[in-house]
C-alpha cells in the first residue's frame, strides 16, 4: 500500500461526516503535516474557535477573489469557519 491510498482513504472518512481535508504544503517549512482538517464548529463553539483559528484570503486594493476562492469560502463558511477576505 502506498502513502496516496492512505491518503485517500483518510480524506473519504473525513468528507464522509461532512468535513474537508486540504492537502497541506508549506514552501520553505520542512516537516508540515500533510493534511489540515476541518469537520462542521457546533454553532455554540464557533464564537471561540474563530477567535483562535481563522482563514484569511488577501487581495490587491479594490480586487475580489476569484469564482474559485468564492466556493471555498463559501464551503468554510458553511462549516463554520471565518474567513476573511482583506483588499488592501
Amino acid at each position: 500500500m502506498y502513502e496516496s491510498d492512505v491518503e485517500r482513504r483518510y480524506k473519504k472518512k473525513i468528507l464522509d461526516v461532512g468535513g474537508v481535508a486540504y492537502k497541506f504544503i508549506s514552501p520553505g517549512r520542512r516537516g508540515v503535516p500533510d493534511r489540515l482538517v476541518m469537520l462542521p464548529i457546533p454553532e455554540e463553539h464557533r464564537e471561540l474557535i474563530n477567535k483562535y483559528i481563522w482563514f484569511t484570503e488577501l487581495k490587491a486594493p479594490g480586487k475580489k477573489p476569484g469564482a474559485h476562492q468564492l466556493n471555498e469560502i463559501r464551503a468554510l463558511r458553511k462549516l463554520g469557519m471565518r474567513v476573511d477576505v482583506i483588499d488592501g
